[in-house]
């Protein structure tokens, strides 16, 4: 069990809270920029969980070996926002990025500058790059900006951070720069529980596909399922060289857990296609997964079924709880300290996380 915090999310208050919630609710992984603040306030809600007598999950941080949706924030000049625009990218945020600031695009840009240090209508730290604003501007202004670290910077960075695990986002055709971003990983000399591989049927330096659902202006062509794994043995050689324990997250549908059943099924038939040819090594379900993928992952022949060690929840996690962290803040202090609303807070993560708990146990009983 994992909860992704995000790979560009900064949002600190909220991580920090989150972080606590799904401690004590018994994840087992902690996914994460690579940032020392964010690394920070995650420890924070660990250590709050701890101090409740939740076991400490693993901190993972993340990484990508090129341009991808999960290292990405939106941007747009709120100056040059229509008057009378209605302000679709304001309704399909789920991050609450984009302030609802009525029709005032000079307000928007103080307040951004404000919160997140740029003049643009997005607020950088709770931006995660999920795209959805993209297609929704009727006038094509909001544009994509990578967040990538550079060669330099990792090696420092991860001696610095000292995480658990980290997870190297890939993409089809680049198992080169999968081999320098491995490299960088190896120099920094930290001990590392997994190395986890995500990757998906994303085909870098492909043409945009057309048509295919939310932020899809952005999104790659898909390749086959034998060339998936094709690309998975490739990686898996590189990480057994390297010295690591690979784990494998397929990334059916990135960063749309909160859709709906549709993106559970992308996360699980994407399993369904590559099952019998992976490389060794535990698989992650992740991309779409929500509350309605465990049933779906039931439905599998018993030899994928078997496959499936673990899930990991981002977007539907913050979801349901984006409510009772906006009335925190407003009060201004942490979810974690609210004595009215950590009951129900605390039900809301736990209702994510337990089926899968007790799956696992009912596997390690079975085993």
């Amino acid at each position: 069990m994992k909860w992704i915090g995000g790979a560009s999310n900064q949002d600190l208050a909220a991580i920090e809270d989150l972080a606590g919630l799904f401690s004590l609710a018994g994840v087992h992984c902690l996914d994460l920029a690579t940032d020392p603040a964010v690394v920070a306030a995650a420890r924070r809600g660990i250590a709050w969980a701890e101090s409740r007598g939740a076991a400490r999950p693993w901190v993972m941080v993340s990484l990508s070996d090129g341009s991808d949706p999960h290292f990405r924030k939106a941007w747009f000049d709120p100056a040059r926002c229509p008057l009378d625009c209605p302000r679709p990218c304001e309704r399909v945020c789920p991050a609450l990025a984009i302030p609802a600031l009525g029709l005032n695009p000079i307000a928007i840009s103080k307040i951004s500058q404000a919160h997140a240090g740029v003049a643009s209508g997005v607020l950088e730290d709770r931006c995660y790059g999920c795209g959805r604003c993209l297609p929704a501007c009727p006038l094509g202004l909001i544009e994509e900006r990578d967040q990538l670290l550079s060669a330099a910077a990792v090696p420092p960075l991860l001696a610095a951070l000292r995480p658990d695990a980290i997870e190297l986002h890939t993409q089809i055709g680049r198992s080169g720069a999968f081999a320098a971003r491995l490299a960088q990983v190896r120099a920094a000399g930290i001990p590392l529980r997994r190395l986890a591989v995500s990757c998906g049927l994303a085909v870098a330096g492909a043409p945009p596909a057309a048509g295919s659902g939310e932020g899809s202006a952005r999104e790659h062509a898909a390749a086959s399922p034998e060339r998936l794994t094709d690309e998975l043995w490739d990686r898996f050689a590189q990480v057994r060289a390297a010295g690591f324990a690979p784990l494998w997250q397929l990334d059916g549908r990135p960063m749309s857990g909160d859709v709906g059943a549709g993106t559970a099924r992308a996360a699980v038939g994407l399993l369904r296609r590559v099952a019998g040819r992976l490389p060794p090594g535990p698989v992650q379900l992740a991309g779409g997964t929500n509350d309605r993928t465990l049933p779906l992952v039931e439905t599998l022949e018993r030899s994928a079924r078997g496959m499936v060690a673990g899930v990991a929840f981002g977007s539907v996690a913050r979801a349901r709880l984006q409510g009772l962290l906006l009335r925190a803040q407003k009060r201004g202090g942490r979810l974690l300290d609210q004595a009215d609303l950590l009951p129900e807070a605390c039900g809301l993560a736990g209702d994510l996380v337990a089926p899968w708990l007790k799956r696992t146990r009912s596997s390690s009983e079975r085993a």
